[in-house]
């Protein structure tokens, strides 16, 4: 069945040293768009410097602004210990995408990682990034991530925003599907904490995220991650109503022994009947 769709286009600006954080946002489009785009009308096309095809006759910064950042509706910016290769127009090109999506009035996305440093870390460069994150706090609100999943998440809520403020959501009829819809998403999130003697001692917290796209309310739902009893969602055994279009956070911790989960099993009541689908996360 073929259907219309509008087309979201995000450009992933980054200096050279964190390519597992574009992984990470690639792997969030497209994740977000297996489970959205049928039924929302909107597809998510990232726009990334990998794609360029190779030109001569301009500097190579005026080519990846041509071919990207004039096409891109959004920009996710993301930093690690890195600001990036000075161009003629600013301190690197990453810098200069982003200024450049925020005076053109683009919707501009930044994180900034936490995890630690390589160990041959650039001094120079970790310095001229830390005073480009103080003047961007000035004008701008960034953000921060720890590891993979988590900038997995935030990119995913990212998208959700850009589609709601743009308006480009076009729900897409689909007879084969009534009732109960639900789709399930992992994240995590660094909050921080200390110690017994006050030293930050930042904690990981963990939770799925299960969303009824459906017509029809989830009854009597339930929610376990992985297969081990000691992978339980907080409160995951009380029934919950996720009604139709309601989102709901369900959060969890890891036993020392246990691997972070790959599945989740949601369990609920429709119609009066029990249902029940396990989730790859």
């Amino acid at each position: 069945m073929t259907s219309s769709a509008s087309v979201l286009y995000v450009m992933v600006a980054s200096p050279g040293d964190v390519s597992e954080s574009r992984e990470a946002v690639q792997q969030a489009i497209s994740s977000w768009n297996e489970s959205n785009t049928r039924t929302r009308g909107v597809v998510v096309v990232p726009l990334r410097w990998e794609s360029v095809v190779p030109q001569a006759g301009a500097h190579p910064q005026a080519i990846i602004n041509a071919a990207l950042l004039d096409n891109a509706d959004v920009v996710i910016g993301i930093f690690g210990s890195r600001i990036g290769t000075a161009t003629p127009a600013a301190i690197s090109g990453t810098v200069e995408e982003v200024d450049r999506a925020i005076a053109d009035g683009r919707r501009v996305h930044l994180w900034f990682s936490t995890a630690p440093h390589p160990h041959d870390v650039d001094i120079e460069q970790l310095t001229a990034l830390r005073q480009f994150q103080e003047d961007l706090s000035q004008r701008s609100l960034y953000g921060t991530y720890s590891n993979s999943e988590e900038l997995i998440a935030k990119v995913w809520a990212a998208i959700e925003s850009d589609v709601d403020a743009l308006a480009l959501a076009q729900p897409q009829p689909d007879p084969s599907v009534g009732g109960v819809k639900l789709v399930a998403q992992a994240g995590s999130e660094s909050i921080a904490s200390h110690d017994s003697k006050g030293r930050l001692k930042p904690k990981t917290r963990r939770f799925i995220d299960v969303r009824n796209d459906g017509d029809k309310d989830a009854e009597g739902l339930t929610a376990r991650a992985g297969d081990r009893p000691a992978n339980l969602l907080y409160e995951g055994d009380r029934p919950r109503t996720i009604h139709a279009g309601q989102f709901q956070r369900f959060r969890y911790d890891l036993a020392i022994a246990d691997g972070i989960p790959t599945s989740i099993l949601v369990k609920w009541t429709e119609d009066g009947e029990p249902r029940e689908r396990v989730f790859d996360i």
